[in-house]
């Protein structure tokens, strides 16, 4: 039987949004982050994070420091019981950087790569998973794989809701205060929990 999963977008959804991370020490999670993804956790759902780090194509990191980053995140989630199942993350830019990074790639959302790897990997029936973000490429992105997705309030997503949602290319299927609410949500919604 296929797992299903809820796929997280980083900045502005699970830690908080600051721009371009750039030293470990400013990665500091949402608050009642752990305890959501800690519900995701305790359900039928794989919790798996994609994001976008292009910072890498434009010099301002490396992709070493992404992942220390990664493994901060899991130290700040192990105080709440908490586990990332899979961490994915796009280092790539279509018009900037070096040559290895500056690629049209498939894995920068809201193209569908990384969440096809997640899906072979770990044998996700993506049609019954669910994509949650702070921006409307997140929402994008799990749009056009066939999830539900929700837009969390946090990060960027008060913003775009209030000054851009007219232009949306889709809409989210719900909008929530913030992961916590997003995932009760979905919790209590799902059809085929």
């Amino acid at each position: 039987m296929k797992k299903r999963a809820i796929f997280l977008d980083r900045d502005g959804t699970v830690t908080k949004e600051i721009g371009y991370i750039n030293h470990v020490d400013n990665l500091e999670l949402i608050p009642d982050t752990g305890r959501a993804i800690k519900l995701i956790n305790d359900s039928k759902f794989l919790a798996i994070l994609t994001t976008n780090q292009a910072g890498v194509a434009r010099g301002y990191f490396t992709e070493k420091l992404v992942i220390q980053a990664m493994k901060v995140l899991d130290h700040l989630l192990i105080r709440y019981g908490a586990k990332l199942d899979a961490k994915y993350y796009c280092p790539h830019h279509p018009e900037v950087g070096p040559p290895e990074y500056r690629v049209n790639c498939n894995c920068r959302k809201p193209k569908p790569g990384m969440i096809l790897d997640a899906a072979e990997k770990f044998d996700i029936d993506i049609s019954t998973s669910y994509m949650i973000g702070d921006r409307s490429n997140d929402i994008e992105f799990g749009h056009n794989l066939g999830m539900k997705t929700v837009l969390v309030l946090t990060g960027y997503g008060k913003g775009e809701y209030e000054y851009q949602r007219d232009s949306w290319i889709v809409k989210p299927d719900f909008i929530a205060r913030d992961l916590y609410e997003a995932i009760e949500w979905i919790l209590q919604n799902d059809k085929n929990n």
